[in-house]
């Protein structure tokens, strides 16, 4: 099944001049969540033992839990900022269309731990760089960053300073 087919461009979203690329059509295709969960875990390294996966929220909750699943791993999310009930530590991030933070609990990830991070795009690179350095300030280390689709025209693979890997380039 090609996935790709199941990502649907809505124009002008969530402002003019953006095409949002929307996955949700895909994830309500039973047969291709499951492979497009398949195929982003198997992205993963197979030198290293993933500890845990890091979704972000909020696309990045679904598939990221299914990944976690597939490789042995935990799961964490990070949201956004006011969501999460315990001691967290913040980090604020540029979009391509503004300005946000994200937060992860303070006990989420232990020191040392092996850490793989999934979005569903990879657009600017702001919100994955954000993610990435949160776990860093925990003592963890980030293995990969992980997309169902990566926007290369707007370059965030320059911004990461780990591993990138994406099912679909646009």
């Amino acid at each position: 099944m090609n996935i790709e087919k199941l990502i649907r461009d809505v124009p002008d979203f969530p402002k003019k001049g953006i095409v949002f690329k929307d996955v949700t059509p895909l994830l309500a295709n039973r047969k291709a969540l499951v492979q497009c969960a398949d195929q982003l875990a198997a992205l993963s390294p197979n030198d290293i033992k993933i500890d845990k996966v890091i979704g972000i929220e909020a696309r990045g909750f679904i598939l990221g839990g299914m990944i976690a699943e597939r490789l042995g791993a935990g799961f964490v999310p990070v949201r956004k900022k006011g969501k999460l009930p315990s001691e967290v530590i913040s980090k604020k991030y540029g979009l391509e269309y503004g300005e946000d933070t994200l937060q992860i609990h303070t006990d989420a990830i232990v020191a040392g731990e092996h850490i793989l991070i999934h979005d569903d795009v990879l657009a600017t690179g702001g919100t994955a760089s954000a993610v990435c350095q949160l776990v860093e300030e925990l003592g963890g280390i980030v293995v990969q960053c992980n997309f169902i689709m990566e926007l290369d025209f707007l370059k965030g693979r320059d911004h990461l300073i780990t591993n990138v890997a994406s099912l679909i380039n646009y």
